[in-house]
């Protein structure tokens, strides 16, 4: 059933690229906590949708979904690519036996290449899970993402 609910996601995120042109979709990996796909739909020129559907390693390790808007913030401009910076608000659903919701505040980094059209990000993501209890967590991981134009 998790499998099944994992690629369907994946595929909804896929349809997203066709949708979406002019470097506004993006998909690719992240690699932290949690481990999995990562999407990300600009929604303005400093605001965008920023997705995960992943695999968390808390406890025996489950399906989780992931979803925050962000702003982001031009640092630097080099020959290669643009430096930005980026903060948001989200939350999260860790899908177990007993389900954990909890809200997301991710800071980041992203460098957009010039010549390609892909991205790498480095966040950390304070959490505060608050069902079936209140917990503070911290997640956070490394990726790359893969624009469509």
């Amino acid at each position: 059933m998790k499998n099944n609910l994992l690629v369907l996601l994946i595929l909804v995120m896929l349809s997203f690229s066709s949708i979406y042109a002019q470097n506004r979709f993006g998909l690719g990996i992240i690699l932290g906590e949690p481990t999995g796909v990562s999407a990300k739909l600009w929604t303005g020129s400093s605001n965008a949708l920023d997705f995960a559907a992943a695999w968390s390693f808390k406890g025996d390790g489950h399906l989780l979904l992931q979803g925050d808007y962000v702003w982001q913030n031009y640092i630097d401009q080099t020959p290669t690519g643009r430096v930005t910076w980026y903060y948001g608000i989200g939350g999260r659903v860790i899908f177990s036996d007993d389900p954990l919701v909890g809200a997301r505040v991710p800071i980041g980094l992203d460098y957009k290449f010039s010549n390609a059209p892909v991205d790498i990000f480095a966040e950390i993501v304070p959490i505060l899970d608050i069902i079936p209890s209140t917990n503070f967590n911290l997640g956070g991981g490394i990726g790359v993402r893969f624009w469509f134009n």
